[in-house]
C-alpha cells in the first residue's frame, strides 16, 4: 500500500546500537523511533524500515500483527492512516517520498533475536559484517539460540554466529515453511470468526 509524503522538517539523527537489521541508517532508526508507538498501541510490530532510491524515494515500512505474525491488506491501510497524522507533525525524511506499508511475507527477514527462537527448526541465510571463518554468507537451519548466539546446521556442519554480527538475515522458502504459513494464517482466520 502506498501514499505520497513530503517532509515538514529536516531530519533528526538517532542511531541505535545493535546490527543494522532494522534499520540502517540514522534516517531508517528515526523512523522507527517515531512510529513505534503507533503501530504498537494498534497491536504491530515493526519488522524493518527501509529508505530507498535518489530521484523519486520510497520509504518501506515492514509490519505485522503482534498476536500471529499476519499482515493483511486491511492491516496495512489501518496501520498507513494511523501513521499518516504522526509523520505530518515530524518528518524525519527529507524531501518527497512514496509510503509503501506492506507484511514481512513468508521468506521474511529476521531482525530480532525474537525471531530466531520463533523459526527455529527453519532454513535460513545469514550474512555477518565481516568474515567469520572466512565466511560472511551462511545457510542452514536453525537449531538454536542462546543469549547472542545463534546455532545453524550448515551443510558442512554446525555454525555459530553473534546476532550481533549479522548485517541480513531471512528465512529460505521451503516446503515446510509455507505449511507453517498457511497453518498460521487459519488459525489466525478461525480466531477473527470466533471475535465475530
Amino acid at each position: 500500500m502506498g501514499t505520497q509524503r513530503r517532509a515538514k522538517s529536516p531530519p533528526l539523527f538517532c542511531y541505535l546500537k545493535g546490527p543494522p537489521l532494522r534499520a540502517t541508517n540514522p534516517v531508517e532508526e528515526r523512523v522507527i523511533a517515531l512510529i513505534e508507538p503507533t503501530a504498537s498501541g494498534l497491536g504491530y510490530r515493526i519488522v524493518r524500515v527501509r529508505l530507498s532510491g535518489n530521484r523519486r524515494k520510497r520509504l518501506q515500512i515492514m509490519a505485522e500483527r503482534v498476536t500471529d505474525g499476519q499482515m493483511g491488506i486491511d492491516d496495512c491501510g489501518r496501520l498507513s492512516r494511523a501513521l499518516a497524522p504522526v509523520f505530518d507533525l515530524d518528518d524525519p525524511v527529507d524531501g518527497e517520498y512514496d509510503l509503501e506499508i506492506s507484511s514481512p511475507g513468508i521468506d521474511r527477514p529476521l531482525m530480532r533475536i525474537e525471531d530466531f527462537e520463533r523459526f527455529v527448526g527453519f532454513d535460513a541465510k545469514l550474512e555477518t559484517a565481516v568474515p567469520v571463518n572466512n565466511q560472511r554468507r551462511w545457510k542452514g537451519v536453525i537449531q538454536a539460540v542462546d543469549g547472542d548466539d545463534i546455532t545453524l546446521a550448515t551443510e558442512h556442519g554446525e555454525a555459530k554466529l553473534k546476532f550481533s554480527a549479522l548485517s541480513d538475515a531471512r528465512l529460505v522458502l521451503t516446503d515446510k515453511l509455507i505449511e507453517d504459513d498457511l497453518k498460521r494464517a487459519k488459525a489466525a482466520e478461525a480466531a477473527g470468526a470466533e471475535d465475530e
